[in-house]
């Protein structure tokens, strides 16, 4: 039985400059290094949001962006803070996609290496009760 999410992995050019995208907009908390060790396919970083296990690998990005995506749930109160962070680290926001009322509000932005990540305020609870309703 699957009992919650382990950790998510991302495969990155360059480790440092990834570090500091990951501390400098979610608060990250790097917990290990292998530094020049290689016990999984290449060197890496684990770092921690809040509870969430992140993995950075060193190799070769993404070839070419697409919308799949990790998204994080943040306050509405919290958007002009988290813009002002992403814009800070030089991460390339992508516009907004199109929304009903009542979905909640949401900051795309690429990392480095063509990962997409989403700032979101809703909750599914809340997207499932408006899309009850219909167009």
């Amino acid at each position: 039985m699957i009992s919650g999410l382990s950790h998510i992995t991302l495969i990155v050019k360059d480790l440092e400059r990834t570090s500091l995208f990951l501390e400098k907009i979610f608060d990250a908390k790097q917990v290990y290094s292998s530094g020049d060790d290689t016990f999984s396919l290449s060197t890496e970083k684990f770092f921690l949001i809040n509870d969430l296990w992140i993995c950075i690998m060193k190799g070769e990005p993404l070839s070419e962006r697409t919308y799949n995506h990790i998204a994080f749930k943040i306050q509405d109160s919290e958007m002009d803070k988290y813009m002002s962070r992403i814009k800070d680290v030089g991460a390339e926001i992508r516009p907004e996609r199109s929304r009903v009322a009542g979905e909640g509000r949401s900051i795309y932005f690429y990392d480095f290496d063509n990962h997409l990540f989403e700032l979101h305020t809703g909750t599914l609870d809340e997207r499932l009760a408006r899309y009850s309703q219909g167009k």
